[in-house]
């Protein structure tokens, strides 16, 4: 049958409607950023839709045309899963691994659904990706996922455009550093106390305060950071040693504008790490039970470990005395910020045992 004169042809392997579901934490949703750009160029006409808890994190970055919110409990999920499906993706690139991700692919009416082999799921996908037989770095993995919709990064590193510096959140968060005496011409450091995924990944708080002293006698003001429930051990740091603490006031709303902020970041293996590294700020992050390997931020960042042998364990809380992070020197922390705040992306080796990561950058255009 002939086609109408006004009929477009779509090439094989074209999409006009693209959903991508985001992963469900934080840092994870930034890692993403290379491959959702890399989709985004590579199908310039297609209409983009970004579906995540954290998909707000990507917006006004040029990355989609309709950002849904989804959510944790199933409730919401269920009415998130109808905006997609009046969205009517032709294509859903699925980044986290579940089996709900792909039976909710296939609730959106996707034609094409694309994601890893894993979780029991192949038979709801129509592109199940091998995993690879050595784990990559998160950002390769869900690189690999973008490759297969004919998608390239030509840069590996999340970036992220802060917001303006005269918009509404940045006065805010200029306004909260002033009033905690944060900045008055000195460097602010913001010392990030949490971690969701559990205390192994935390740094002692007798370290916190040993490196806000050694920030201050360096000419330094530490501000500790954290959510509500991290607000009294940040007060009691900042009884014992000179910092400003912001810990339950930096909102998630005003995350991004606080980061950008910052002359540096000193945080655990957290998705604040991987968004101050996208939005430029200088990050050290501090590994104990997880893998630099894996997860590292890239960009101006640099990982420290500890070296002991039952590290990388990947528990969420340390059954003995937490040697990974109770160990790392404060010094070697201080030393790696002074040098990332004087350009450097090589802290000085103070002979410690401590190993350093510097992680891996790719290449930009």
């Amino acid at each position: 049958m002939a086609r109408g004169a006004g009929t477009r042809v779509r090439a094989p392997g074209m999409i006009a409607s693209l959903a991508i579901r985001l992963p469900n934490w934080l840092g994870d949703t930034v890692m993403a950023e290379p491959a959702v750009r890399a989709l985004r160029r590579a199908h310039p006409e297609a209409r983009v839709l970004l579906a995540g808890p954290w998909a707000t994190v990507l917006g006004g970055q040029g990355l989609a045309d309709t950002l849904v919110t989804y959510p944790r409990v199933w409730a919401g999920r269920l009415a998130a899963a109808d905006v997609v499906r009046r969205f009517a993706p032709d294509t859903a690139v699925l980044l986290p691994n579940s089996l709900e991700s792909a039976l909710a692919a296939w609730y959106w009416g996707a034609r094409r659904r694309v994601g890893f082999a894993a979780g029991g799921r192949s038979i709801a996908l129509t592109d199940a990706v091998p995993l690879p037989a050595s784990p990559r770095h998160q950002i390769d993995e869900y690189l690999m996922l973008a490759e297969r919709c004919e998608a390239h990064a030509d840069d590996t590193r999340p970036v992220l455009a802060p917001p303006p510096t005269d918009a509404a959140e940045r006065v805010e968060a200029r306004a909260l550093l002033d009033a905690a005496g944060a900045r008055r011409g000195r460097p602010a450091v913001g010392v990030h106390l949490g971690a969701a995924y559990g205390p192994a990944k935390t740094w002692p708080a007798e370290r916190v305060v040993d490196v806000c002293r050694l920030l201050d006698d360096a000419g330094a003001r530490a501000v500790l950071l954290g959510t509500a429930d991290e607000a009294p051990t940040a007060l009691a740091i900042a009884g014992q040693a000179p910092a400003a603490t912001l810990a339950g006031r930096d909102r998630p709303a005003l995350l991004s504008a606080l980061l950008a902020e910052l002359d540096a970041l000193v945080a655990g293996d957290t998705g604040v790490a991987h968004l101050a590294a996208a939005l430029g700020t200088p990050v050290v992050t501090l590994f104990g039970p997880t893998d630099p390997a894996r997860s590292a931020p890239r960009g101006r960042a640099i990982s420290l470990t500890h070296a002991v042998p039952c590290a990388p364990c990947f528990y969420r809380v340390c059954p003995i005395e937490h040697p990974c992070l109770r160990d790392l020197p404060a010094a070697r922390v201080r030393d790696t910020v002074l040098a990332l705040l004087d350009g450097g992306m090589r802290p000085p080796d103070t002979g410690d045992g401590a190993a350093v990561t510097r992680s891996r950058r790719g290449r930009r255009a």
